[in-house]
């Protein structure tokens, strides 16, 4: 006699598989679905599709689901400094603490990660100045698309990823 309870689970479990799964490989929309390309285009058929170039890369669990730090240092991708350069890029291996986050962990900077495929000038100035305290970051002009918010929601990591940045703990009084 079939308990019907079971197969609640059972759907349960294996929903729970499926969802794991996606994690994993990652979910792409097709370029015909993104909202952004025009389905009708005969150029749909000539783009590589997210899935098919995306999914060879090592997976991040959040934003566009590519961990591009490890791609970079695994040498599945190898960034260039410009279009034609064959210069080498300029590494800065050092970081920058940012204390100024009311209650929230402070923001440990990596320039390491950031200049492994951005040239210096690709930030300094423009959006940044290179002087200690010159530049009034907030989550608003963040979230606004200044400062980090140039790249992170869009192409980096997402913003709701708090701890990737926020993660230096502060000391107990």
């Amino acid at each position: 006699m079939s308990k019907p309870w079971r197969h609640g689970i059972l759907a349960g479990v294996a929903a729970l598989g499926l969802l794991a799964g996606v994690a994993v490989a990652g979910y792409w929309v097709p370029l015909a679905k993104d909202n952004l390309h025009d389905p009708e285009s005969p150029a749909i058929g000539v783009l590589q599709e997210p899935a098919e170039a995306l999914s060879k890369l090592p997976p991040d669990p959040a934003g566009n689901q590519v961990d591009w730090i490890k791609a970079i240092e695994d040498g599945v991708i190898q960034p260039r400094t410009g279009l034609h350069s064959r210069e080498p890029m300029r590494l800065r291996d050092d970081f920058i603490l940012l204390e100024n986050t009311g209650e929230m962990p402070m923001v440990r900077f990596p320039h390491r990660s950031h200049t492994l495929w951005l040239d210096c000038k690709n930030c300094h100035e423009k959006y940044f100045v290179s002087k200690a305290g010159a530049n009034p970051i907030n989550m608003y002009k963040i979230l606004q698309g200044e400062y980090c918010g140039r790249c992170h929601g869009a192409v980096a990591f997402p913003l709701t990823e708090c701890k990737r940045c926020h993660s230096v703990p502060r000391k107990k009084d």
